[in-house]
């Protein structure tokens, strides 16, 4: 199943440029995680602050203001003790921070459309900037999955692939395993610290002695069902292609797979018996128009297909910062357009009457009132 738009291979260095300006002593690292951990700040928010105020703490400073603009009047920005303890944390756990536009930031994850402003990272971040292909599928998986994950693993390893997967037990676990020998990558949905399930501790010792764990939750959070949707973005986000190896019709593997569409990955699955509902979301896919998987051969087929190649457009992580700011009434009016249905950022663009970049600072106001929410495909929805 391919998407209209190429698929991502190895990343080099060449394509990458981090930006200047980046923080780069500890108390800028600080302000660029409580910017990030401030209360309705996305990513998109966060990356249109930074443009407009020219660095994370001024617009810390800001943010107050902002939200009053947007018809919030008690907003407070992520406490600085907070964030000093994360970071705190983060060194005792040996994990590293790694920022979006600087060294170590995988490429691929900065390409999607919503990068997290900040990862931690424990491990080689150098397997992240590799040619990745994701694992993923069922939980309770069969003997044949265990088997078929731990083949593609393997040999997608051995002909030079990062395997990347989300450290559940089932497919993922196995996927990890064999391919520890030539990098694996585990995202976690949690913090990088928390080892989910408890099962997969050993695991997870393992991966960051040899491999790499990685996540964009706070340190020291503990998963839950709402943290898991937004894990599977960045498990594709960080790869070329993506393989469901048994997955049911309703499951996190097939989120997984959406998001890869969007984000114009490939997505391949193996298929199964139709007697089998834990393969019930690959066979579906395949009905789609899925690749099929045989083995890793048929992965390394689907990667030298056309349309697949290198996207060469320059990656642009700042919005430019607008000639001024927007017009005092320009949330209100934005409120008004979303409130019979929910539109997308585009379209609501071209109805504001207004120049684009002032249109999305003003909906950064309202993002930080929480009165709009930003759903998948680039459409804005007021709340209430």
């Amino acid at each position: 199943m391919t998407s209209q738009h190429p698929i991502l291979p190895a990343q080099t260095s060449m394509d990458f440029r981090p930006e200047a300006g980046l923080p780069s002593t500890w108390a800028e690292r600080r302000d660029w995680l409580r910017l990030a951990r401030s209360r309705n700040v996305g990513p998109g928010s966060f990356r249109r602050l930074v443009a407009r105020f020219g660095s994370a703490a001024a617009a810390l400073e800001a943010l107050p203001e902002l939200a009053a603009r947007g018809g919030r009047r008690d907003y407070l920005p992520a406490d600085r003790g907070e964030a000093e303890r994360e970071m705190e944390r983060a060194e005792a756990a040996g994990a590293r921070m790694l920022l979006l536009g600087g060294l170590g930031y995988p490429e691929a994850l900065a390409r999607i459309g919503d990068p997290p402003p900040v990862l931690w990272a424990i491990g080689d971040i150098a397997l992240a900037g590799r040619s990745c292909i994701a694992l993923v599928g069922a939980r309770n998986a069969s003997s044949l999955g265990q088997r078929m994950a731990t083949a593609l693993g393997g040999d997608l390893g051995a002909a030079g692939h990062v395997i990347v997967s989300g450290l559940a037990r089932g497919i993922d676990a196995f996927a990890h395993r064999a391919a520890l020998d030539t990098g694996t990558v585990a995202v976690l949905a949690g913090g990088v610290d928390i080892v989910y399930p408890e099962e997969n501790a050993g695991l997870a010792e393992e991966i960051a002695a040899r491999g790499l764990m990685i996540s964009e939750a706070p340190m020291g959070t503990a998963p839950t069902a709402r943290h898991f949707p937004r894990r599977n973005r960045l498990i594709s986000g960080l790869s070329r292609a993506v393989v469901l190896v048994e997955a049911a019709e309703r499951s996190g593997s097939l989120i997984t797979a959406r998001c890869a569409l969007e984000q114009g990955r490939e997505v391949l699955a193996v298929p199964g018996s139709p007697l089998d509902p834990r393969a019930g979301g690959c066979n579906l896919l395949l009905r789609q128009g899925a690749g099929l998987v045989r083995s890793a051969a048929d992965v390394e087929e689907a990667l030298e297909l056309p349309g697949t190649g290198m996207l060469r457009e320059p990656i642009n992580l700042w919005v430019p910062e607008p000639a001024a700011p927007p017009a005092p009434d320009l949330p209100e009016r934005l409120a008004e357009l979303l409130a019979s249905a929910p539109v997308a950022e585009d379209d609501l663009v071209r109805a504001a009457d207004a120049a684009p970049a002032q249109v999305l600072q003003a909906l950064v106001e309202l993002d930080l009132a929480g009165r709009v929410e930003r759903r998948a495909g680039g459409v804005v929805a007021l709340i209430g």
